[in-house]
């Protein structure tokens, strides 16, 4: 799944093609994805000018006077600008043509994206209870041990509750954690506050480090047969499990932590 970098990824490679464009149409192939698509998608955004392509969380807002359109890419989603003539593939679902004669194609294999519509003004519900962005200054160390006191379960599932902050996918929660030195299984209410200062900043390490990686293929984006340019990943735990801690040498372990794939050093998270 796009993780937050991936997604921020997408939005900077979108923006200089879809930013000041006016909407000349709406296509939908089809009326849903994970849910029914909102029909002031197709009644309001066309002749609409976009004046921001913006990110809250794993979503993206197309945003115009009218409302934003609410994207998500799902489970495997892609958004590319292309030749309004370029021909369909498979699962190429929606078709937002610009005036500069390109279009936004969404195509979405699995169809666990979504195309919703946030009126002028409102926040849709998908967002209005999520955390702080992690990057911004209103997410630290300080906020993690107050939100952590007295919680029982794993600081990994902590660190990727929506609720606390925002983005923090199971890739980057194992990455930050690591280089934090927490082990993903102590409890979120018995790390300390020193703990908690040393894994923001981890996070905020990778995150913007993952950023970085994924700005260098923008051009992807106007590619008929691109998709977006994902960071190279150079992981130290996730996705190594048995193999040796780049640190210590020891044996990665492995666990499902949350129901989700979990990879730590014995030796170096504690």
């Amino acid at each position: 799944m796009p993780e937050l970098p991936e997604v921020e990824t997408t939005r900077r490679g979108l923006a200089p093609h879809v930013e000041g464009r006016r909407v000349r149409a709406v296509t939908l192939r089809r009326a849903d994805l994970r849910w029914p698509i909102p029909e002031q998608v197709s009644q309001l955004l066309p002749g609409q000018r976009i004046g921001q392509v913006g990110r809250r969380a794993k979503y993206l807002l197309l945003e115009t006077e009218a409302g934003a359109a609410v994207l998500h890419l799902g489970m495997s989603g892609s958004l590319r600008v292309l030749p309004a003539d370029t021909p369909l593939r498979t699962h190429d679902h929606v078709d937002i043509a610009l005036d500069s004669g390109q279009v936004l194609r969404l195509n979405d294999p699995r169809r666990f994206g979504c195309l919703l519509w946030q009126p002028p003004g409102q926040t849709h519900e998908l967002l209005r209870d999520l955390g702080p962005e992690p990057l911004s200054e209103g997410f630290d160390g300080d906020l993690l041990f107050a939100l952590s006191r007295g919680r029982s379960a794993p600081v990994k599932s902590f660190l990727m509750d929506q609720r606390v902050v925002v983005g923090v996918g199971n890739i980057y929660a194992a990455e930050s954690l690591f280089m934090a030195g927490i082990s993903p299984l102590r409890a979120a209410g018995k790390v300390s506050r020193e703990r908690y200062l040393a894994l923001a900043a981890a996070v905020k390490s990778v995150l913007a480090y993952a950023i970085g990686r994924g700005g260098t293929t923008l051009r992807d984006f106007i590619s008929p047969d691109g998709l977006p340019g994902y960071f190279e990943q150079e992981l130290s735990v996730y996705g190594r499990q048995g193999q040796a801690c780049l640190r210590c040498g020891r044996a990665l372990r492995h666990a499902s932590i949350g129901q989700r794939a979990s990879v730590w050093c014995p030796g170096c998270q504690r």
